[in-house]
């Protein structure tokens, strides 16, 4: 992450709420000087924790057992911002959005720690679907979960870096970036970034 000073946010409960609003990530794991990267669903734990799972047969998998540590990045609202939304001469295009990064020591979990993972994160995403019956395990046949769970590896990790770019057009004088935002929305655009950029929150 290489932020311009006035895009960087290091409000730790707000990156978390971001991580938690936006869990989808991107983990990468570095192996014999290589990057290996994979996407997957990110949860809190406990305080600032953060657990995952991935397939074993994942290079990224094997690369975040080896080294211990990892990189996860998340991406949350973005959008192509138009210089002519600003009122202002000699603007030039832009992308404005939001971020995370969060990167630390990572532990694997065994079978129970990741049955855990699993039941959390099913638990997690099935009550966004309400009023529709929840889903769990219990609907599985006998053994069926528990052979599945061969095929994966669960993580936990402790941030010790949490950082996050929080590009809203701040560098802007307040009236072009709300005109900006206005527009945006009056496009289509992102409505959680159009109305940040009104705000400036």
């Amino acid at each position: 992450m290489h932020p311009a000073p006035a895009f960087l946010d290091t409000d730790r409960d707000r990156l978390l709420r971001r991580i938690e609003a936006w869990p989808f990530a991107l983990v990468v794991g570095v192996t014999e000087g290589r990057a290996r990267v994979a996407h997957t669903p990110v949860i809190r734990n406990n305080g600032e924790t953060l657990r995952f799972h991935l397939a074993r047969t994942n290079p990224a998998c094997q690369a975040i057992i080896e080294a211990r540590r990892a990189l996860v990045v998340f991406t949350g609202p973005n959008d192509y911002i138009s210089p002519d939304w600003y009122g202002m001469e000699d603007q030039v295009p832009t992308w404005n959005y939001l971020s995370v990064e969060a990167e630390g020591a990572v532990r694997p979990l065994d079978d129970d720690g990741a049955a855990v993972v699993l039941d959390t994160l099913s638990a997690r995403f099935e009550e966004d679907l309400y009023p529709k019956p929840e889903w769990t395990r219990a609907k599985m046949s006998a053994g069926r979960f528990e052979a599945m769970l061969k095929g994966i590896t669960a993580f936990e990790m402790a941030p010790e870096r949490l950082e996050g770019i929080t590009k809203i057009g701040q560098n802007k004088p307040d009236e072009a970036r709300q005109r900006a935002g206005a527009a945006l929305k009056a496009a289509g655009g992102d409505p959680t970034l159009s109305t940040m950029m009104e705000r400036k929150s």
